[in-house]
C-alpha cells in the first residue's frame, strides 16, 4: 500500500515524499483513514510505529477542507497534548514538516521555555498548538489562548500524561473545548484507566491495535546482568568502552542519580550528557543534540525526560536501575530497534532490584536472557514470594525489601575474556568503596 491509496491531498503526498516515506506502517494504514473519515480513534500502537505521523496527516487534511483564508486572526483549531516538553518538539517538528505545503501555523507551547514570547506567539494567533497541560493551562488563566474553536483534539502518550497525574488538568481543559469534535486518543499500553478516560473524552470511537499490547521488538536484543549495586557503574563503563560504542541511552530511576552517573562516567573517560526534568529547556535541548550529533557517547536519562525521545538508529539502551513501573521497561527498549533497525538493550539488575525483574518478566510472559558470566561474583536474582512480600509498606509506601534472597560474595573485577579493560586501574579504584545509595527524586 502507499500514502496515496490512503487518500491524502497532493499536498501531504508530496511533503511524505520530501521525508523519504514510500509505505506507510501499520498504524498509519488502519488510523488514517479512520481519521479522515472523522471519526474518533482510540489507538493503542508501541514507540517508533509511525503514530506521530498517523495523526499528523488526517489531522492537516482535515483542517484543510475548511480552511478560510480571509480568518484574522487565526484560530486554534487542532489541539494536541502531549506529556512532555521533548516529545512536544517532536511533534511539533513534524506538523511542521508534513504541512511545509499547507498554509497553516502551528506553536509549541510548553514549560520550561519564556512564557512572555509565547504569549506573543499565542496572540498574532495560530492554528495547531501542541502544548503539555500545565503550560497551557497558565496560558488559558492569563487569556492568551482561546479554546473554544477547537475542531480536533489529540491526545498523545495518554498513558503517560494520567502516569504523570495530568488527568485533572486534562479534564478542566476539555471543559474548554466544544464537545462537537473529533477526538484522537494514542497510547503505547491501553489499560482499563485508559479504556474509562476514552469513554469520557471519545464519541463512539474505533479501536485500532497494531502491536501485541505489552510487547517488545523482536529485532531488540535483551540481556540481563545480574550484579552488585556498587559495581553497576564499573560494569556500565567497561561495556561501553570495551565494545566502543559510540550512542548509549542509560535509564536511570532519579534525578540525583542521573546527575551522579554524568559525573562518574565523565570521570571514566567517556563523553556523557544527563537528562531530567530539572534542567532547563535550553540544557535539555543541549544535551539532545550534543547525543544525536555524537558529541558525547552516552545520555543518562530519567524515564519522564526520555519520554518521546525520537533517536534515528539508536543500537544501545541500558536500563541502569530497573524500572518501578513494567510497562516502563517496554517504553525504554523502545527507543532502540525503531524502524526495523536491530538494536540492543541490557538491564543492569542488584538483588534488591530482583523483585522489579519478575513484574516486567511476568508482563511481558517470558524471562529475559541472563548473562552467565559477567566478569563478576554471581548474585542471586531470585526472590522469595515477590507479588505480595514486596509490595508497598502501608505506613512508609516503600517496597518491603527484606524477602529478597542476600546476594552472593562480590567483589572481583571484571574477568571478560579476550579485551583489555579500558583504564581498568582508574575504574577499579574509583569503584571500591561506593555506597549505590539512591539518590532522591
Amino acid at each position: 500500500m502507499s500514502f496515496a491509496q490512503l487518500g491524502l491531498a497532493d499536498e501531504l503526498l508530496k511533503a511524505v515524499a520530501d521525508q523519504g516515506y514510500v509505505t506507510p506502517t501499520p498504524v498509519q494504514q488502519k488510523a488514517i483513514p479512520l481519521i479522515l473519515e472523522g471519526k474518533d480513534v482510540l489507538a493503542g500502537a508501541q514507540t517508533g510505529t509511525g503514530k506521530t505521523a498517523s495523526f499528523t496527516l488526517p489531522l492537516l487534511q482535515r483542517l484543510a477542507e475548511n480552511h478560510d483564508p480571509h480568518q484574522k486572526p487565526r484560530r486554534v483549531r487542532a489541539l494536541i497534548l502531549v506529556p512532555t516538553r521533548e516529545l512536544a518538539a517532536q511533534v511539533y517538528e513534524s506538523v511542521k514538516t508534513y504541512g511545509a505545503h499547507l498554509p497553516f501555523h502551528a506553536e509549541a507551547v510548553v514549560g520550561g521555555a519564556s512564557i512572555g514570547i509565547q504569549t506573543r506567539q499565542l496572540r498574532r494567533g495560530c492554528d495547531i498548538v501542541v502544548a503539555t497541560p500545565g503550560r497551557l493551562i497558565d496560558h488559558v488563566q492569563q487569556r492568551n489562548i482561546n479554546l473554544s474553536n477547537v475542531e480536533v483534539l489529540v491526545l498523545d502518550e495518554a498513558d503517560r500524561m494520567l502516569d504523570m497525574g495530568f488527568l485533572p488538568d486534562i479534564k478542566q481543559l476539555m471543559a474548554l473545548i466544544p464537545k462537537k469534535r473529533q477526538s484522537l486518543l494514542f497510547s503505547a499500553t491501553v489499560p482499563n484507566a485508559i479504556k474509562s478516560l476514552a469513554a469520557q473524552l471519545l464519541n463512539n470511537p474505533v479501536e485500532v491495535e497494531v502491536a501485541k499490547q505489552n510487547a517488545t521488538a523482536e529485532n531488540v536484543a535483551e540481556r540481563v546482568y545480574g550484579i552488585g549495586r556498587e559495581y553497576k557503574r564499573e560494569l556500565l563503563s567497561y561495556l561501553i568502552g570495551s565494545n566502543n560504542w559510540k550512542q548509549v541511552l542509560v535509564f536511570v530511576r532519579t534525578k540525583h542519580g542521573a546527575d551522579r552517573l554524568e559525573k562518574q562516567l565523565i570521570e571514566d573517560g567517556i563523553r556523557t550528557a544527563a537528562l531530567h526534568g530539572d534542567k532547563t529547556q535550553g540544557a535539555r535541548n543541549k544535551a539532545l543534540e550534543q547525543f544525536k550529533t555524537g558529541k558525547v557517547s552516552v545520555l543518562v536519562a530519567t524515564d519522564i525526560a526520555a519520554r518521546g525521545l525520537d533517536i534515528d538508529d539508536l543500537p544501545h539502551v541500558v536500563n541502569f536501575d530497573v524500572p518501578q513501573v513494567p510497562e516502563d521497561y517496554i517504553h525504554r527498549i523502545g527507543r532502540t530497534g525503531r524502524a526495523g533497525a536491530n538494536g540492543e538493550a541490557l538491564s543492569l539488575v542488584c538483588p534488591e532490584e530482583a523483585w522489579m525483574l519478575v513484574e516486567i518478566e511476568k508482563l511481558l510472559k517470558r524471562q529475559i536472557p541472563r548473562v552467565a558470566d559477567t566478569g563478576y561474583e554471581p548474585v542471586s536474582l531470585k526472590v522469595i514470594d515477590a507479588p505480595k512480600k514486596n509490595a508497598p509498606n502501608k505506613t512508609t509506601g516503600k517496597k518491603d525489601m527484606r524477602h529478597t534472597k542476600k546476594p552472593a560474595a562480590r567483589g572481583a573485577k571484571p574477568t571478560v575474556r579476550g579485551v583489555k579493560q579500558p583504564d581498568s586501574k582508574r575504574i577499579e579504584s574509583r569503584g571500591k568503596g561506593r555506597s549505590g545509595s539512591r539518590g532522591k527524586v
